[in-house]
């Protein structure tokens, strides 16, 4: 049922264009409503694109984490999931991939154990990636939960790259089972970054790292 308006208020534009309506072909009421399909269409495009993505791996351990403005690639040789993005080019600008980790069995804490793994994991670093130089390593937080980080330069797709790889264990005694998370980002793809201890503190591979959770 129409609302009843005030006179100063009227007509309204649906009664100022009934006449044209009824007095139009059949072809251009069609013309018109395909028009207006379209333009619902492009909204809810529009409205998806600027809404971020998600991804949520169910096995041993499951995680959870969103991104925005990158796009799901093949995962690293035996890795869960990478979302990359890449200059006009093809080269690669930004990569943010989560793989498998298993530490050795430990006591204490996490936080103690993983800088131990840490020692081996830099010098397998070295032949990982091309050209790989280490810029340090050390302890950090994703979302509060203790981990440990190394940090390195190396050269993809013949661009410069930082390289900041965190390893994380889930909050329980004696995890052994947890996550590497490999973020790369290109030598000058955001003011944000200008050393490997800066990726992910800036552009975007800030948000999946913060939202990264376990469970």
């Amino acid at each position: 049922m129409a609302v009843p308006l005030k006179p100063e208020y009227g007509p309204t534009l649906g009664r100022l264009l009934t006449p044209w309506w009824r007095r139009s072909s059949r072809l251009v009421q069609a013309l018109v409503i395909a028009g207006a399909l379209a333009v619902v269409a492009i909204a809810i495009g529009a409205a998806l694109t600027l809404e971020p993505a998600g991804y949520s791996h169910a096995g041993t351990p499951s995680f959870t984490f969103t991104y925005r403005d990158l796009y799901r690639t093949a995962p690293e040789p035996g890795g869960y999931v990478r979302v990359v993005s890449r200059y006009p080019d093809g080269s690669l600008k930004y990569s943010y991939a989560v793989n498998p980790l298993t530490v050795p069995p430990y006591r204490g804490s996490a936080s103690a154990a993983l800088p131990l793994y840490a020692a081996g994991y830099s010098e397998r670093l070295l032949g990982r990636f091309p050209a790989v130089v280490l810029r340090g390593d050390g302890k950090t937080r994703v979302n509060k939960v203790p981990a440990y980080q190394v940090l390195y330069e190396t050269r993809i797709d013949g661009r410069e790259m930082y390289g900041r790889n965190v390893l994380l264990l889930p909050e329980r005694p004696r995890a052994r089972v947890g996550v590497e998370i490999v973020m790369l980002t290109a030598v000058g793809a955001t003011s944000e970054v200008k050393e490997a201890g800066e990726v992910a503190s800036g552009g975007v591979l800030l948000r999946p790292l913060k939202t990264f959770s376990f469970g």
